[in-house]
């Protein structure tokens, strides 16, 4: 195979410490933190916790969510291994979502993050309030 034609990164996009990540936009990592951290795959993610629901129960769940961002989204999560949609053969067409077995694992690490918020919310809104008061400079 020619030089540059190898589908294959010639580079890593990883540095060499393991907790950090590039900040290129093409990294893997990078793009997989920006898809699972939006608000609307961490609000779909927890509400599939240990459950299917349709397309229509979510969207009424969300608050504030459009039509195509759950339609985005969703297609983002399934595309990503995280989701599974099922179509039911049925007039009108049904369609249920759930966490994939990797997306149940995604889930744990996800209610850690909100247990930690819900731990840290008041001092969160203490600093807050002291910044705001202070000025940003």
């Amino acid at each position: 195979m020619e030089e540059g034609t190898s589908k294959e990164p010639s580079h890593s996009c990883c540095t060499e410490d393991a907790f950090q990540w590039d900040t290129r936009e093409d990294c893997d990592v990078r793009q997989i933190l920006d898809r699972i951290g939006d608000k609307w795959s961490l609000l779909v993610i927890a509400l599939l916790d240990n459950r299917c629901m349709r397309f229509t129960e979510l969207k009424k769940t969300i608050d504030g969510i459009s039509q195509r961002m759950l339609t985005v989204t969703l297609r983002q999560l399934e595309r990503d291994g995280l989701v599974s949609r099922t179509v039911h053969p049925v007039v009108p067409p049904r369609v249920d979502y759930e966490l994939t077995p990797l997306g149940v694992t995604l889930h744990a690490t996800i209610q850690s993050l909100v247990t930690w918020t819900e731990t840290h919310q008041a001092e969160i809104a203490t600093a807050r309030a002291r910044y705001d008061t202070l000025g940003a400079s």
